[in-house]
């Protein structure tokens, strides 16, 4: 009598047991779930440049920052890249919009700035400025960034074609970030001959076309690839 007494009485309580232990494996599952989702979320990229970030001239789907998702896509890349060209753009202008291009989202930076400021011949010591403080802007976010370097014409003198190809090196170098030499270093592979870029050019000679797109996609996407994984890691 006593043990069926006191077995009514556990009853319950084990069954009781049971059920919170049941809840908690499903709580620890949902835990486990949850934190896999997270850690599969995409890398996200802002691409903070000019009319060449923005493909001027393009269908939409030709332009740089599309083709640069397709490309890291089949190759196993899971990031998105977000689109922060604005054509003419100079060093100034992506200067005056980080702060709001940095969004709580953003996990790496690719800089692509320097184009305009050659067209309109201002002072490299104001380009480094301005690409230094975007780059310390980068910094103080602990953001991985790669730096697209641009290369000056020689019509404003050699002095001065020295004093701006050197901004974006050193600046490399300062900051500790990825480093490409160009943005139309991969069409320039076969050559250094400037008229070898003309098939890979629209009409205005400025701006890639689709082709040369493409090309500079391959070129560079590699060290996209490079700054995902160290946004991963960081």
């Amino acid at each position: 009598m006593k043990t069926a007494f006191r077995s009514c009485l556990l009853g319950p309580v084990a069954l009781g047991y049971g059920v919170i232990g049941r809840m908690r494996n499903l709580i620890a599952a949902a835990l486990i779930v949850a934190g896999g989702a997270a850690a599969a979320e995409p890398v996200t990229v802002a691409a903070l440049g000019d009319s060449l970030t923005q493909g001027y001239g393009l269908p939409q789907g030709d332009g740089f920052v599309p083709r640069l998702q397709a490309w890291l896509a089949a190759n196993g890349a899971d990031a998105e890249i977000v689109n922060a060209g604005v054509s003419g753009d100079t060093t100034a202008g992506g200067l005056a919009r980080i702060d709001w291009t940095l969004t709580p989202e953003v996990d790496a930076l690719i800089v692509t700035l320097g184009g305009n400021d050659l067209l309109r011949g201002i002072d490299p010591a104001t380009s480094r400025a301005n690409l230094e403080a975007i780059l310390t802007k980068a910094a103080e976010r602990d953001l991985p960034v790669l730096l697209i370097g641009m290369e000056a014409p020689g019509n404003y003198g050699p002095d001065y074609k020295v004093e701006f190809d050197a901004i974006y090196p050193d600046l490399a170098q300062r900051f500790g970030t990825l480093f490409a030499e160009g943005f139309f270093a991969p069409l320039m592979q076969d050559g250094a001959d400037p008229a070898a870029l003309t098939p890979f050019m629209q009409p205005d000679g400025i701006h890639p076309n689709a082709e040369g797109v493409a090309k500079i996609v391959e070129g560079l996407g590699p060290k996209v690839l490079d700054l995902i994984a160290q946004a991963q890691s960081s």
